[in-house]
């Protein structure tokens, strides 16, 4: 009933359908192009969450994104094991101010502060995600520490070097120019300090000239609302033109014991992931189906299901294929002066 409840977010119910359709026509499936992908990221990365958050929620917990696994590890302790990765990473000190950018509903967040005895500040341009955050803030008992900034990563409004450290974890993927992004990161962090990430992209395995990839490309772009998907390499090239020094990177999904995409693999079924399994998703479909039909859940509601679902068999696709990771992760400083 929660799902059904806050399907839509901050969207009218009776505009859902309508939303959907618009955010459905950026994509290369519906005929719509990258140009107007990344001329358009705000509204459309905005539609997508606000249509997709409770599923996110429904399904994965607080935290939405993927980690590394070891065997005998369940999801969500591989889950925190990678924020912690991220902090111990960032040398992050108690009493540090600490952004989170694109920090979605703040999981990360909340477990990286209660780790770290740090204050972290969540910046997110969703309003729906944002008020959710405040609200697990106040019922984690970390509304003291943490807060949020509804703002737009690409023009932050916060002073220069304010922040002892700065994470993005499979955020900053749905920045229209990953320079313009990462060089306003650069401007709000303190020199010498440091900014570490995880990213999606597109391995070196990718061929552009492949239509397979490319498909797979398409759904993921559709599925998690992203304006394009970059190359590593494009990453790194992006850091150094931003004026970071760039101290180690690596693809983390190369030494996974366990692949990273296994709980969308429809061919693996776990109990305590049993949501994300081919009979939990089959299950939440057909409750989301009848929750629509009798006009608990918005109209519009199975179509947003339906392209999270395009989106699981293209990311397990890319995976398989090695095409695509989403946790290409980097550490990089800013130096201590301009002319350094």
């Amino acid at each position: 009933m929660d799902l059904a409840s806050n399907l839509g977010g901050k969207i009218e119910k009776t505009e859902v359908l309508s939303a959907v359709e618009k955010y459905e026509k950026y994509h290369v499936c519906y005929g719509g192009q990258e140009e107007e992908r990344k001329a358009n990221y705000s509204d459309m990365v905005n539609k997508y969450y606000d249509l997709v958050t409770s599923f996110y929620e429904f399904g994965w917990g607080e935290s939405f994104h993927f980690a590394p696994r070891w065997n005998g590890e369940s999801l969500r302790e591989s889950i925190k094991r990678h924020e912690h990765f991220l902090a111990l990473q960032l040398r992050l000190q108690p009493g540090q101010k600490v952004l989170d950018v694109g920090c979605g509903i703040g999981g990360p967040l909340r477990e990286i502060s209660r780790f770290s005895s740090t204050s972290i500040t969540g910046l997110n341009n969703n309003e729906y995600q944002i008020t959710r955050g405040k609200e697990l803030n106040r019922i984690a008992g970390v509304d003291k520490t943490c807060n949020f900034i509804k703002a737009d990563f690409m023009k932050m409004p916060i002073p220069d070097n304010t922040f002892d450290a700065v994470y993005a974890i499979e955020a900053t993927c749905h920045a229209p120019d990953a320079y313009g992004c990462y060089k306003e990161i650069f401007r709000v962090l303190k020199p010498g300090q440091y900014f570490a990430a995880y990213e999606w992209c597109m391995t070196d395995s990718f061929d552009p000239q492949n239509s397979e990839h490319q498909k797979i490309k398409a759904e993921i772009e559709i599925g998690d609302g992203l304006p394009d998907i970059r190359l590593t390499t494009k990453c790194i090239e992006a850091l150094k033109q931003a004026g970071f020094e760039v101290i180690w990177e690596k693809d983390l999904a190369t030494d996974s014991p366990l692949p990273w995409y296994l709980p969308l693999d429809k061919s693996h079924f776990s109990l305590s992931s049993f949501r994300l399994t081919a009979v939990g998703r089959l299950f939440t479909k057909n409750m989301v189906k009848v929750l629509e039909y009798v006009g608990l859940a918005p109209k519009g509601s199975l179509r947003v299901q339906d392209f999270l679902e395009k989106a699981a068999e293209g990311l397990v696709e890319g995976g398989k294929k090695e095409i695509f990771t989403p946790m290409y992760f980097f550490l990089a400083r800013k130096p201590n002066s301009d002319s350094n």
